[in-house]
């Protein structure tokens, strides 16, 4: 297994922690839907699936989660102006 494929596989990993332990937070009143942790949590992990989801050829996936990543960030900048 090449280096590349390595960090790809963890990039990928790393994107589904972060989206499970987002879900897992709010699901049990930790953090907020509307909240930055909960935001970023999905942001980032998002865009490790899109990372990972590109480099192996799955195109419907990398896409939903660049639209996934796009509401993301579009609520964090909600989230600032309404600040």
């Amino acid at each position: 297994m090449s280096a590349e494929t390595i960090l790809v596989e963890a990039v990928g990993w790393l994107g589904a922690s972060l989206i499970l332990g987002a879900y897992i937070l709010v699901s049990m009143g930790r953090i907020a839907a509307r909240s930055r942790t909960f935001q970023w949590m999905n942001v980032v992990g998002a865009a490790g699936f899109v990372v990972n989801s590109g480099a192996n050829g799955a195109i419907p996936s990398a896409v939903l989660n660049v639209i996934w990543v796009g509401i993301g960030l579009w609520t964090l900048w909600a989230i600032r102006r309404d600040a």
